[in-house]
Order: C-alpha cells, then sequence, then structure tokens
C-alpha cells in the first residue's frame, strides 16, 4: 500500500481542488491511503478536510493543535503511515498528482527514495538560484548529485524514513541523511506549476535558515556518533595556541622581561581556557549520546504531539 503525505496549512482555497485532482490519479495507480497534516490551520482548511475523511474512508486527517512547522507536520506523517512506500506532496497543486506512477516507477527500479526535479520551476528566480547553490553545495560536499533536494514531491520506503529523526529544518535534506545511511537515492523530472493561490510560506529568509541547518547537516553526518572528536580538536587547537603564547611570555618572563602588562598573557588565558571549555563540551555531548542509546525515550515520538482533531478518533 502506498501512504501519500500531505502537510497542510491555510490552503481553504486550493484544497479541495488539490483533492479532486489526487482522486482522479491515486486510486487508479494503486492501493493507498491519504494521510493530511492540518499544521495549525486558522482558516476553513481543517473544515474541508473533516468532510474528506467522512466520505472516504481511505483519507485520515490529523490536525495539530499549533503550528509546528513542515518537519513536525511531515514526522507525524510518517510515524502515522501504514504503507511500505510513502509519498509527500504539498498541497497547494504546483505538484501534479497525475506524476506519482513516475516515482512507482523508479521505485520499482530500485530506488529507496526518489526525489521531484522541479526542472522548470515556476517560483522566484531568487528561490530557484538559492536552490541551485544548495543543490551544487550538497553535491560538493556530501557527493550526493541531486538536482532538486528541497521539492516537496518525494517517495520513500518504510524501512528507511523511519531510520532517521527529523527536526527544525532538517527535513529539506531527508534524501541526504538516507542517502548516507546506505539507501538508494533516484530522482524523476516532474511538472511543476505557478501557486494556484496565495503567496509561498517562504521566502529569501529561507537562504539564512538553511545555512544553518547545512553545518548542522555536516555535523551530524561526520560526527553525530563521536561529537568529541569535532569538539575536542578544536579544543585542543585553543588550547595548542594559548600554551605557545604562554610559553613565548615564559620565555620574556625568565629572560628579564615584564609581562604582566602584555595583552599576549590575557590572550593566553582566553585560549586555553575556551579550548577546555570546548573541550568538555565534546565530553559531555559524548556521554549525552552513550545515555541516549542506552535509555531510548518517547518524549520526542511524533506520535505524542496533542492534536486539535483526529480522524483515527472519530
Amino acid at each position: 500500500m502506498v501512504s501519500v503525505i500531505v502537510p497542510a496549512r491555510d490552503e481553504e482555497e486550493v484544497i479541495q481542488l488539490f483533492y479532486d485532482e489526487i482522486m482522479r490519479h491515486l486510486p487508479r495507480v494503486t492501493k493507498y491511503e491519504l494521510v493530511f497534516i492540518d499544521d495549525g490551520s486558522t482558516d476553513k482548511t481543517l473544515d474541508i478536510l473533516k468532510t474528506f475523511a467522512q466520505k472516504n474512508k481511505y483519507v485520515r486527517v490529523f490536525s495539530f493543535k499549533r503550528n509546528r512547522g513542515k518537519a513536525d507536520a511531515l514526522a507525524y506523517g510518517f510515524a502515522q503511515a501504514k504503507g511500505d512506500i510513502i509519498i509527500t506532496m504539498d498541497a497547494d497543486l504546483q505538484d501534479k498528482p497525475s506524476e506519482i506512477q513516475k516515482f512507482l516507477d523508479a521505485y520499482n527500479n530500485g530506488a529507496d527514495v526518489v526525489c521531484g526535479w522541479r526542472k522548470e520551476r515556476k517560483d522566484k528566480q531568487k528561490m530557484v538560484v538559492i536552490s541551485r547553490f544548495f543543490n551544487y553545495l550538497i553535491g560538493v560536499l556530501f557527493g550526493l548529485k541531486l538536482h532538486d533536494i528541497d521539492c516537496g514531491f518525494k517517495l520513500f520506503t518504510r524501512e528507511s524514513i523511519r531510520s532517521i529523526n527529523i527536526y527544525g529544518g532538517l527535513y529539506r535534506f531527508i534524501p541526504l541523511l538516507l542517502y548516507q545511511e546506505g539507501y538508494v537515492v533516484d530522482e524523476v523530472i516532474v511538472q511543476h506549476s505557478p501557486r494556484y493561490s496565495g503567496k509561498s510560506k517562504y521566502g529569501f529568509s529561507k537562504l539564512w535558515k538553511s545555512l544553518p541547518d547545512l553545518f548542522t547537516m555536516i555535523f551530524l553526518i561526520k560526527y553525530s556518533n563521536r561529537p568529541l572528536h569535532f569538539f575536542g580538536n578544536i579544543g585542543l587547537v585553543f588550547v595548542l595556541i594559548g600554551l605557545i603564547i604562554l610559553a613565548d611570555l615564559s620565555y620574556l618572563h625568565f629572560t628579564g622581561h615584564a609581562i604582566a602588562r602584555r595583552p599576549a598573557l590575557v590572550l593566553s588565558m582566553i585560549c586555553i581556557i575556551a579550548g577546555l571549555q570546548t573541550f568538555f563540551t565534546g565530553f559531555l555531548a559524548d556521554l549525552m549520546i552513550n545515555i541516549s542509546y542506552s535509555s531510548p525515550g518517547e518524549a520526542n515520538n511524533p506520535r505524542n504531539f496533542p492534536l486539535k482533531y483526529s480522524s483515527d478518533k472519530s
């Protein structure tokens, strides 16, 4: 069975059209379930979604009590999905439900993850430039050659998507996380349409939000299981710089020069203290990871997110 997960927020003007469009194609392709995650909408989106669940037993609707962001919406959808194949789509009709078969074909050819490639993207030019920059950067840093990693139209196997944790802005990098875990990542060209109504919820600020997320990815992929190697090396460099400066000042002191008022003395102390603090930050992170592996908890389980509405309970 295929689970199609659709995060939606304040999409009352287009959600009915999206549902009508996907229902023209999805039932013909495969056995399915359609999982809508209402991300704290303040308009009539939830009311419309409820009508879908009432008239179609294959539609499930979950609504957060507040806006939690796309990462939590996807994480909750992944946790609730019952299908062996999971497809994600946005509800704004920029992606075509008629192209779901392309993703299934790529899956049948051996892919664990399939990304849509909006080759003729209909967004603002600045967003296209930002996207190309990040795709190029990811290829250089991690070796994953994708044209459009940020496309919301994707396919995942159930096994692959449940092997990772998603939070913050990391949902953009899910294919990269899975690629690093050894899963096969492919892409297919998809049509992309202008927004039917409303405006994009992402602007130029997306660039500044994505840069810290990219740094997080570097840390997660290379040092997530050994943070002491990251912080420890940085700390040791600072300590070494401080000791070199201190050794030079000691030589001057023993040769009769005054060093008490030299700024270099303060600099050496700052480097040594900062280095030790950085080192022990990594040490504490290592301990926390060890504890988390030995005592996994349920606090961050997406199934525990507080909901305003769930069609599964009605």
